[in-house]
């Protein structure tokens, strides 16, 4: 099963969890989850703003950042 991130405030739709309060019980695939659905935490994003993640990645991570002259 997939997940879907909202790209303004990263919410994570997940399929395996659904959303029951939105009417999407648990398993319930994101192509059955209407193209008029808004993100249910900011309400500004639609379903096709969403992004597709990796089974694997959670959210950005980001690597420290070498200080100026180091090498």
């Amino acid at each position: 099963m997939a997940r879907y991130q909202c790209p303004d405030c990263s919410y994570v739709y997940d399929e395996v969890r659904g959303e029951p309060h939105e009417g999407f019980p648990p398993n319930t695939p994101w192509a059955q989850v209407p193209e008029d659905w808004a993100c249910p935490d900011c309400a500004v994003r639609d379903k096709p703003d969403f992004i597709p993640l990796d089974s694997d990645e959670v959210e950005e991570t980001f690597e420290p950042q070498s200080s100026p002259g180091e090498e």
